[in-house]
């Protein structure tokens, strides 16, 4: 009977260190603190690979290589081929802070289905096919149920709105019509569609409905609303009015050599009314969502100076830069990715970077999600450019 009791003792003496060893696994709560980011191309590092534009060689601006999208395991390939989750993404604080890119490109609020020849495209819903492709904030929920989730940024809403089509349409009515006849995209017909009171409500609806199932992946995954907060996010602008565009608009240069075909007119267009409903989206359906953990990073005029075509930055060639290592180079050159056509795309480019935020500008926008951050106190603000130079982390010195 002793060495029954002694064995027992002993044998509970053990499952209670397995016990308090499975306590302090991450959780809710628990353990180091993590950020996650949802959403769209904007915040997932699309066009991350590229420090800066040329129209030299691809490997003056290659920042981070043929391997800049994979993020599986074994850095061998994209977990979700297309999302294009690159190592320079924002959301990658570090600073003993983990964190997790669940963004995709070309995502919606809604999952789109993988179909023949069409990516799986995740939206911040809780899509499961049962085969292993499932959305955003499925993946959120699965993701903080074992992580200790202390905000989670979100950016979505301007491919409900059709952002790709916008872009496309609008340097396709610059190519092709004369100075003297100037073809705007902003009174298409297709395009205006797109602004109408009704499609704005809806895709505001959309938005919302978002946000409330992040809250309710959380919520799943064990967490209380205070625990942890949401940082939305609002769209850069990615282009200057025309006035601030370097290259003329008579010609061919401005695309050409630029890569930013579009009309002064419709560049005006883009930040009054594009860009400008897109954040207008977001804030609106942060109120309407009702939810009280909400902080809302402005970062409309992040990029502001550094600009696609912008006449306060250049292409390293007209900025006298050999390569994105070059003395000043993030100061002197385009943080936004060029907009190339059939003439100027070609590999290891890809179509789908086009006028995002690349290297500099992830970077940029990563030091303003650490500011927002904020040590776990995490805070609204607005960030834009500050000083010259990089700070200690190799990243733009931002204001927040």
């Amino acid at each position: 009977m002793r060495r029954f009791v002694l064995g027992l003792a002993a044998a509970l003496s053990v499952a209670g260190a397995f016990n308090a060893a499975g306590a302090l696994a991450d959780g809710p709560g628990v353990g180091t603190p993590s950020i996650v980011a949802v959403g769209d191309s904007a915040i997932s590092g699309e066009a991350g690979r590229w420090a800066g534009n040329t129209n030299g060689s691809s490997s003056n601006v290659d920042a981070l290589g043929s391997t800049a999208y994979y993020d599986n395991s074994s850095n061998s390939a994209e977990t979700i081929h297309g999302c294009h989750r690159s190592k320079a993404a924002e959301i990658h604080i570090g600073g003993g802070v983990q964190s997790a890119n669940l963004a995709c490109s070309g995502a919606r609020t809604y999952t789109q289905p993988y179909s023949s020849g069409n990516d799986f495209k995740p939206g911040l819903d809780f899509y499961n096919d049962g085969a292993g492709h499932i959305g955003q904030a499925r993946a959120l929920q699965q993701y903080a149920s074992s992580h200790n989730v202390k905000m989670v940024v979100a950016l979505i809403g301007a491919n409900n709105y059709g952002f790709a089509d916008i872009v496309q349409t609008c340097v396709e009515d610059w190519l092709l019509s004369p100075s003297w006849w100037p073809d705007y995209c902003n009174d298409d017909s297709s395009i205006k569609a797109k602004f109408t009171s009704s499609n704005i409500s809806t895709i505001t609806s959309q938005v919302s409905g978002a946000f409330l199932n992040l809250r309710t992946a959380m919520r799943n995954a064990g967490y209380a609303d205070s625990a942890w907060t949401l940082l939305a996010q609002t769209y850069s602008s990615p282009l200057p009015n025309g006035a601030q565009i370097r290259y003329s608009q008579s010609g061919y240069t401005r695309q050409s050599t630029g890569g930013c075909g579009v009309w002064n007119k419709d560049a005006d267009w883009a930040n009054s009314t594009v860009v400008a409903t897109l954040d207008n989206t977001v804030t609106n359906a942060v109120t309407q969502s009702g939810m009280t953990n909400v902080k809302v990073f402005d970062g409309r005029n992040a990029l502001v100076g550094h600009r696609l075509c912008e006449n306060t930055d250049g292409l390293l060639e007209e900025e006298g830069l050999a390569n994105w290592h070059s003395t000043g180079a993030a100061d002197k050159s385009e943080w936004v990715s060029q907009i190339r056509t059939t003439s100027t795309l070609f590999g290891p480019y890809q179509l789908q970077e086009d006028a995002h935020p690349s290297y500099w500008g992830e970077l940029a926008l990563r030091n303003c999600v650490r500011k927002a951050y904020n040590g776990g106190a995490v805070r609204a603000g607005s960030c834009t450019h500050g000083s010259t130079g990089l700070d200690g982390q190799g990243e733009p010195n931002m204001s927040y």
